[in-house]
């Protein structure tokens, strides 16, 4: 019989070294509290843990107390060997030198001249132990980090931890719960039945973070007994409540309130399907001193302030000759099928959709029309 995913994680957890631990692109703030909380349990444990995030320079979650060890690009990560048959003839001496664009290995025989037949070229193993990705319903939502190391993923163990209903139960170890309010919420759990005495101060500091921004500070639907006592469990531990809503609620950047005033200024309405849209020029991105990188925030902030709404669009120009259509939507299951019909792209729940229209205008219209007919035909 085999062993409850808590167990097997345990399991895994205790035969590993080294550890890199994936955050989506555009990670929510319960991913980064997740990742941030679990690298500093796995140090609590002697493990070295490393987490990935790309776009350190884009976020803002210098309130955390932040792990030692955060990359953005993966290097070292595997050693090739060059091995050689000494049965014939021994090695001496070895030296190496750079030269221009090559790398240079001299090897010194004992006797004669080395037959090439005794050489042979090893892909060594991986210096991780175990992958551990963070609130992702799938390997995709890791954006071109997946791509670019397809075997690192094919060959190292992968342990999925994950709240959402749509998630793909890509890992051998899948930390999977809906009815959970957050991946902070599960990870909680997890690391009680471990060692609860290892959750130090920050490590519940950065748990209560991410719960607290999935639920929207205690608002949203999936607030639940179980999260609030979690919540409350983890103040009791040290979590600095105050100093965490103050941050993410109270204060805001300037030029995220300008775009956010610049999007209110611009909002439509569409009553039938619950749909709320803004189209932005470049003036609003340059008056307001943001970029298309900001969005994400704004549609969370759309979502939270109509709480009657289901689906939110922002519309703008990547190029003179094209536009991007950024949806977000409570109906996570929408997603995948308005992604069917258009170039795009599923990142952190949300979607990008390619479009061929400069036009803003038209391609509003053109989009909302299509999503009409799906949802006509549900």
């Amino acid at each position: 019989m085999s062993l409850p995913p808590q167990e097997q994680f345990q399991k895994f957890i205790a035969n590993s070294k080294e550890v890199l631990i994936f955050v989506p692109e555009n990670p929510s703030l319960d991913a980064i509290g997740s990742a941030w909380a679990l690298a500093f349990f796995l140090e609590q444990k002697n493990i070295s843990a490393t987490v990935f995030f790309q776009d350190q320079a884009k976020a803002n979650f210098d309130f955390l107390p932040k792990p030692s060890k955060i990359i953005s690009q993966i290097s070292g990560a595997r050693e090739f060997m060059l091995s050689f048959n000494t049965t014939r003839n021994k090695i001496t001496n070895l030296r190496h030198e750079i030269v221009g664009d090559f790398f240079n290995v001299y090897l010194t025989p004992e006797k004669g001249s080395l037959d090439p037949r005794d050489f042979s070229f090893i892909l060594a193993k991986f210096k991780y132990d175990l992958i551990v990705v963070i609130d992702s319903s799938d390997l995709e939502s890791l954006g071109k980090i997946h791509i670019n190391n397809s075997d690192l993923f094919f060959e190292v163990p992968i342990v999925n931890i994950d709240h959402k209903s749509n998630n793909e139960n890509f890992g051998q170890i899948n930390l999977v719960d809906s009815t959970a309010s957050s991946c902070a919420e599960i990870l909680k759990n997890t690391m009680e039945n471990i060692d609860k005495t290892a959750i130090t101060k920050d490590i519940a500091t950065c748990l209560l973070a991410g719960i607290i921004g999935a639920t929207n500070n205690f608002q949203k639907k999936n607030t639940t007994p179980k999260s609030l006592l979690a919540s409350a469990e983890l103040m009791d531990q040290g979590a600095e409540q105050q100093n965490i809503i103050r941050r993410i609620y109270k204060t805001q950047p300037l030029y995220i309130l300008k775009l956010l005033g610049r999007v209110m200024g611009k909002l439509n309405w569409e009553e039938k399907h619950r749909l709320a849209w803004a189209d932005l020029a470049l003036e609003d991105f340059v008056q307001s001193r943001s970029t298309p990188e900001n969005l994400p925030i704004i549609l969370e902030k759309l979502q939270e302030n109509y709480i009657d709404g289901q689906f939110f669009i922002i519309f703008y120009n990547d190029t003179p000759e094209s536009s991007i259509a950024l949806v977000k939507t409570t109906r996570t299951e929408m997603l995948k099928k308005i992604s069917l019909l258009f170039p795009s792209s599923i990142k952190m729940n949300l979607l990008e959709i390619k479009l061929a229209q400069n036009n803003l205008k038209i391609a509003a219209q053109f989009l909302i029309a299509k999503l009409e007919n799906i949802l006509a035909n549900e």
